[in-house]
């Protein structure tokens, strides 16, 4: 009978019972793995199974993370009896057909297990190895397979990093010498797959629990094994304080429980993670658990157990580094370095080997020649500290950035990404084609992003290309390949009807660049203009808000939850959809890249998404419709246009294009033309 290999869908739980029980057999070689894991996978169509006679004899599980764009390999299972015939060859070349559009596969295998044969027989290469967290400290190999779409921007991709705090129950699950219940759903945080997602930490509070361990040879063990997480230190002061309000929470919404040396040991986990500016707690402690809800509303803590945090790494490592939200208002300043304060500045930036104080400080002052017109901007928090510095010149048709620097910040990667989009439209604005940031102490976090965004190491830089084209796939890659050539750097080919989600990577690196033949859908998005000015400040607010802080990254809008053909990655065009059409009151003002779609409960939905939004939770409520669900639509990259585009011309450009067209389009969320879309993007940046 042929082995068939099938995606294993949500309702079909005795096929993925089949592929637990499987995987159940080699824990030893895989890591351990708890059955809601395969269930979450296959939500996600993360796993397939090879079936012979109705029986699971190997299985793929594996990641599609939403802001890379590379299959992440978990498991790949074949079982013993099976082996030698093909079958994880079979399983590979299925994820291959399945996901196409993606650039590759990522995979970790231990070196000790000798499989580099059988990876090297699938066709994966060689990527860097990395120690593990084990008990052995075993070396990690990295597997790459490329899936034939080369580019300028892949090498510089790295996992995201999540930072969990542990308590000393989840520790000792880890670490301790004895057995302890149900330890295995703590010891899936340190799978050989989760090592580059996830870094574990804990704080005071787990020493002192250590420190009061009875047996010698347990203690002595536990504290030795604390070198292996990371070691966080809060002000404690600031954790008095929070604890204290923490406590007041708890009394006021959990009455029944007692004021002891319990709850406060409790709490002072949470207060301890929230100093020290992370969000997320990890504990299968009944007590903590039951503080979740006071965790999250006065301290901005998810107290989760190890089983969510291997389930939602992507969502949470989202909502802690990243957090746009933060920067509107008031609390962040933007303004230029005043000559003579350059001295003043060294404190708060990190300098290392030639680049300490005074030769950091020297650099500055020479960016003030009277020949080149540079511009220092530095970003101050709410209480006038510097948290950002970088500064800037356009050379002929170059934005060059001598210096990009963020200061030890709990919005540091927010700022760092900010600021990377903030030189991208600046460059546009100025008409560069390229940008050139030759800081060469450029912070890891700021290179990471810039990895995200596009930009490539070249000549010890980190360059970007900016194609401001909108057209077809032949003359973005005209424009990228004449830009690339001045480089002597090779240019990524394109072509027609391209993936969906290989034209978002390519519009995301060459931003503002818009691959109009390929398969990105567009779709024109109805908003009141309550919430056009909140998110956009369009129409403006009487008051105006910083633009250079605004929240143009990424951003979060909600409606009903009525399905109108949303996909993912798609772009959107904005329409204010309030307002008197025949004062041109009515008009599509920008234009943004949709990253994701979701259906859920209002409370659920606002949970995932405050860090990114304007919204309250009673507004989310709002959106809901009768079924009781909201729609999210978390967005980002948006650009509002110099010329908003009129209902009467948006209705006359559709009509010059002889596409169809009528009012109950404006209705709700609708699905739109590619070419409607090149047509009023085009409208909205014209000129004259």
């Amino acid at each position: 009978m042929a082995v068939k290999v099938l995606p294993a869908l949500p309702a079909q739980v005795e096929l993925i019972d089949k592929a637990v029980a499987l995987g159940d057999r080699y824990t030893k070689t895989l890591g351990l793995l708890t059955p809601p894991a395969y269930r979450q996978a296959a939500e996600n169509g993360g796993l397939l199974v090879a079936v012979e006679a109705d029986e699971v004899i190997g299985y793929a599980l594996f990641g599609l993370p939403k802001r890379s764009a590379h299959i992440r390999l978990a498991h790949l299972c074949v079982a013993e009896e099976q082996r030698g015939r093909g079958i994880a060859r079979l399983l590979v070349e299925a994820i291959k057909q399945r996901y196409p559009q993606r650039l590759g596969i990522k995979a970790k295998c231990r070196r000790d297990y000798e499989l580099s044969d059988m990876w090297e027989s699938l066709g994966f290469v060689p990527n860097g190895e990395v120690r593990g967290r084990g008990r052995d400290g075993e070396i990690l190999d990295g597997w790459w397979l490329d899936l034939g779409h080369p580019d300028l921007f892949t090498e510089v991709e790295s996992d995201a990093l999540l930072v969990v705090t542990v308590d000393h129950g989840v520790f000792a699950d880890l670490r301790g010498l004895a057995e302890t219940a149900d330890a295995e759903e703590s010891r899936a945080l340190e799978a050989g797959w989760m090592t580059d997602l996830v870094e574990l930490a804990y704080t005071p509070q787990l020493v002192h629990q250590v420190r009061d361990v009875g047996d010698t040879a347990e203690r002595q063990h536990q504290r030795a094994a604390l070198h292996g997480l990371r070691q966080l230190t809060p002000a404690s002061e600031a954790v008095a304080e929070r604890t204290a309000e923490l406590l007041k929470a708890a009394a006021e919404s959990l009455a029944d429980l007692p004021v002891d040396a319990t709850l406060r040991r409790c709490l002072h986990y949470v207060a301890e993670t929230s100093c020290a500016g992370l969000q997320v707690l990890a504990t299968r402690n009944p007590l903590l658990s039951r503080l979740a809800d006071v965790a999250w509303e006065v301290a901005r803590v998810r107290v989760v157990s190890p089983s969510t945090v291997t389930l939602h790494v992507d969502e949470l490592r989202q909502a802690q580094v990243y957090r746009p939200a933060d920067l509107m208002g008031t609390e962040f300043r933007s303004s230029e370095v005043a000559p003579g304060a350059e001295d003043e500045l060294v404190a708060f930036f990190n300098q290392s080997g030639d680049d300490d104080g005074s030769a950091f400080a020297e650099r500055l002052r020479s960016l003030t020649d009277d020949t080149v017109a540079w511009r220092r901007e530095l970003l101050r928090d709410g209480q006038g500290h510097p948290v950002a510095l970088y500064a800037w010149a356009l050379d002929g048709r170059t934005l060059i950035v001598p210096v990009l620097r963020t200061a030890d910040h709990p919005l540091e990667e927010t700022l760092a990404r900010q600021i990377l989009f903030l030189l991208k439209r600046q460059g546009r604005d100025c008409g560069a084609e390229t940008i050139r940031i030759s800081d060469p102490y450029l912070p890891a976090v700021a290179k990471a992003a810039a990895g995200d965004d596009g930009f490539f190491e070249h000549d010890g830089k980190f360059v970007a290309l900016l194609v401001d084209v909108c057209g077809r796939a032949a003359e973005v890659e005209a424009v990228a390949g004449g830009l690339a050539r001045e480089l002597t750097v090779e240019a990524t080919a394109l072509h027609a009807q391209m993936p969906a989600e290989v034209a978002a990577v390519v519009e995301r690196a060459w931003w503002p660049a818009k691959v109009i033949d390929s398969e990105l859908p567009s779709f024109l998005v109805p908003i009141k203009p309550r919430w056009s000015t909140e998110l956009f400040n369009v129409p403006a607010m009487l008051l105006l808000r910083s633009h250079v802080l605004g929240i143009s990254r990424e951003h979060v809008y909600y409606r009903s939850s009525g399905r109108r053909g949303e996909s993912v990655p798609a772009r959107l065009l904005w329409y204010v959809s309030d307002g008197d059409a025949h004062m041109d009151g009515q008009m599509v003002v920008g234009s943004s890249r949709l990253d994701e779609v979701l259906i859920d409960t209002p409370d659920t939905l606002f949970s995932k998404f405050e860090h990114l939004g304007v919204y309250g939770r009673a507004e989310v409520q709002e959106a809901a419709d009768a079924s009781g669900h909201a729609m999210a639509l978390r967005f980002s990259d948006t650009e509002i246009f110099p010329k908003p585009v009129t209902l009467r011309r948006l209705s006359l450009l559709a009509t010059e294009l002889g596409l169809p067209w009528s009012s109950n389009m404006l209705i709700s969320l609708s699905k739109i033309s590619n070419k409607l879309f090149q047509a009023v993007y085009k409208e909205g940046h014209r000129k004259t």
